[in-house]
């Protein structure tokens, strides 16, 4: 089973997943556009700048709620020339036909639209990107792909949605040490600055090659049991991001949490509990859906239960 391609909600049994992580601004304002007040996500886009990670996640969760794509046409129709209220529309749109319930055409027409009106913003192409990622052809999805990065190379959300791409590609070739992901992400890590978040992309290339072999039943369903989080290239993977993670630890990024719960799921299966502990304690509520569910599970019960088991509150 895909993760939630632009870190839509899951809920199974357990407690919902909040895509806006620790992002307090994030919250505030998104309950205000679910009252039709879009005139706030205006002003926290002008804050949020040409800061492309955090305008990227931050236009992603305003466009999930379902009421989002009226809100944007709204604002649309005040201000027609509005790049913000363009890229909030296709991010509305996108998530719409991600959840079964809009049209791929108008959501890639938004995209497109919005990526007219503003050239230099990855954002709409990263929406589209998350479009093709479930929907679209190989090279579809890699000439996007391509668009974001000429405009931020080291764009976080794209990298991640790219590394699961391309792990589900060969799914047959079992736990081939040379498959292209994992040249992929070594290559962007090469790539990136030292300080780059995108150190830990070999792990999370890692994590998203074991949901596709254990969705074939190539790998055991419960990753603890499983030799792809114990083998060489495991603990070679899991010891360069722990070790990034100590010496640079970019809590800064609006996506860290999406890399700590990585990690943290990393050192369970690894086995290392103490490590395992640490990453918890900054993880503190904001749990995310992937890894913890992969290949098919509750999230949160297993990240509960990883963290329990942890924290010694088992």
């Amino acid at each position: 089973m895909p993760p939630p391609p632009l870190g839509r909600p899951r809920k199974r049994g357990g407690r919902a997943f909040d895509p806006a992580l620790d992002d307090a601004e994030l919250v505030a304002v998104r309950a205000q556009l679910a009252q039709g007040r879009w005139t706030r996500v205006r002003s926290l886009l002008v804050a949020t700048g040409d800061d492309w990670d955090r305008r990227g996640h931050r236009l992603t969760v305003l466009g999930e709620p379902a009421t989002s794509a009226a809100w944007a046409r709204e604002w649309l129709l005040a201000e027609p020339d509005s790049a913000d209220a363009a890229a909030l529309h296709a991010c509305a749109l996108v998530s719409r036909c991600l959840g079964g319930k809009g049209d791929k055409d108008a959501a890639r027409d938004a995209c497109l639209e919005a990526a007219r009106l503003a050239p230099a913003d990855p954002t709409p192409w990263l929406a589209l990107l998350a479009l093709s990622r479930s929907l679209g052809s190989d090279n579809e999805t890699e000439q996007i792909f391509a668009e974001v990065c000429s405009r931020h190379p080291d764009h976080h959300h794209a990298h991640h949605l790219m590394a699961a791409r391309l792990a589900e590609r060969r799914p047959g070739d079992g736990a081939d040490p040379l498959h292209e992901v994992y040249a992929f992400a070594a290559a962007s890590v090469a790539r990136a600055p030292a300080d780059s978040p995108l150190a830990l992309l070999p792990l999370v290339a890692h994590a998203e090659r074991y949901r596709v072999l254990a969705a074939r039943g190539a790998a055991p369903g419960d990753p603890v049991d499983s030799e792809h989080w114990t083998g060489r290239r495991a603990r070679q993977v899991i010891k360069s991001a722990f070790d990034w993670w100590l010496e640079w630890e970019r809590e800064d990024h609006p996506r860290a949490g999406v890399d700590l719960n990585f990690l943290a799921h990393a050192k369970h299966c690894e086995g290392r509990p103490a490590e395992a502990a640490a990453l918890f304690h900054r993880i503190g509520r904001h749990f995310t859906p992937a890894p913890w569910s992969y290949p098919d599970r509750d999230p949160y019960r297993a990240f509960q239960a990883a963290r329990s088991a942890a924290l010694g509150t088992a």
